[in-house]
């Protein structure tokens, strides 16, 4: 006699965690100390505006994620972890930039009601599935994005950012596998 498999095996699960994991792994070991050497292949500014355009993108990510969240704490859970990483990522990329770490900490700094209010421009889609196909497709691109950039850019910073690229689209997998 056979039975059914179970909808999700333990299996998968650890699947899952073992990717983000991963992918979370790839991206913060880019973030060793020491700054970009303009000798391999950028100048210094470009690497600052490079990191400071990278925080930035983070950051806005993250205020997506909010947004979600506000509109559907059902997806609390489901969320938090991949947001933490984005909050990550982001704190990643100020560390190299004066410009971005200034602007980070005046983010950090902000008053609850400030990034409520902030969050609360973003409008999320009114049903989970459009939320979650909205945070996916806003990973995808920003994904895409930095994979096309970090061609451009020197040693660490390449790395950080294709670490983080491949976190992103572990996100998208992750946003996208309650669809199939």
């Amino acid at each position: 006699m056979s039975f059914p498999p179970p909808s999700r095996t333990p299996w998968e699960v650890r699947r899952r965690s073992l990717i983000v994991s991963a992918a979370s792994a790839v991206a913060l070991a880019g973030c060793s100390a020491g700054p970009d050497s303009a000798g391999r292949g950028g100048s210094t500014s470009v690497t600052a505006r490079a990191r400071a355009r990278a925080a930035g993108d983070s950051r806005a990510l993250l205020r997506q994620y909010d947004a979600v969240l506000a509109a559907h704490p059902a997806l609390a859970d489901r969320l938090r972890p991949l947001r933490a990483q984005v909050a990550a990522h982001a704190e990643a990329f100020a560390e190299g930039s004066a410009t971005a770490t200034a602007t980070a900490s005046r983010t950090a700094t902000g008053s609850p009601s400030a990034t409520a209010s902030a969050s609360a421009s973003l409008a999320a889609p009114a049903d989970e599935k459009s939320a979650l196909a909205s945070l996916a497709a806003a990973e995808r691109a920003l994904a895409d994005r930095r994979a096309e950039e970090l061609l451009d850019l020197p040693g660490e910073l390449a790395r950080l950012l294709a670490g983080v690229s491949a976190a992103g689209s572990a996100h998208v997998y992750l946003l996208t596998e309650g669809e199939k």
